[in-house]
């Protein structure tokens, strides 16, 4: 795959859209090194503590989750084009229960930092250093919002990861 670099604020439009459109893909890898995606449809890019910062949400009760506390680093792999198929399934399936990866026919690669992967099949890629997480907790926000997205108290924990490399598929 040819990786062009480009600047974490780059091509945001696209990275919203996709999250509000089926989603991307988040990509942690195990202690076994196996990645596993897991389709996202909230997280946001800005800057803080002077770096530039990917922001995902995940629950306790997701595979992910245990991944994710134990790894240094995630990537985001935003798709551009048809990949519904495999957001909806990366989004309703665990990777408890099989490879997704592989259930989806999709490509993982290694991405530039080491220890991170990326789904070929996407078109812009943030690699990300975890450098801190912080539990969502209850009562910080409107009811409606904890009634639709918190009725039955999985409240996410939300990482911070610092953009290490981004680029998109040329």
């Amino acid at each position: 795959m040819n990786r062009e670099p480009i600047s974490p604020s780059d091509h945001v439009d696209r990275l919203f859209a996709a999250l509000s459109n089926g989603g991307a893909l988040l990509v942690v890898r195990g202690p076994d090194q196996r990645a596993n995606p897991m389709t996202i449809g909230w997280g946001t890019i800005g800057q803080i503590w002077g770096r530039p910062m990917f922001l995902v949400l995940v629950r306790p009760s997701r595979y992910t989750f245990g991944l994710i506390e134990k790894a240094d680093h995630f990537t985001v792999n935003v798709p551009d084009g048809d990949m519904e198929r495999e957001l909806e399934y990366c989004g309703t399936r665990s990777g408890r229960d099989g490879d997704k990866i592989s259930a989806c026919g999709l490509t993982a690669l290694d991405g530039v930092t080491p220890g991170t992967t990326v789904i070929a099949q996407a078109r812009y890629f943030y690699e990300c250093r975890i450098v801190h997480k912080n539990d969502i907790v209850p009562g910080g926000f409107p009811d409606e919002i904890a009634r639709h997205y918190y009725s039955g108290g999985d409240y996410h924990r939300v990482y911070f990861g610092e953009i290490v490399q981004a680029y998109r598929r040329v």
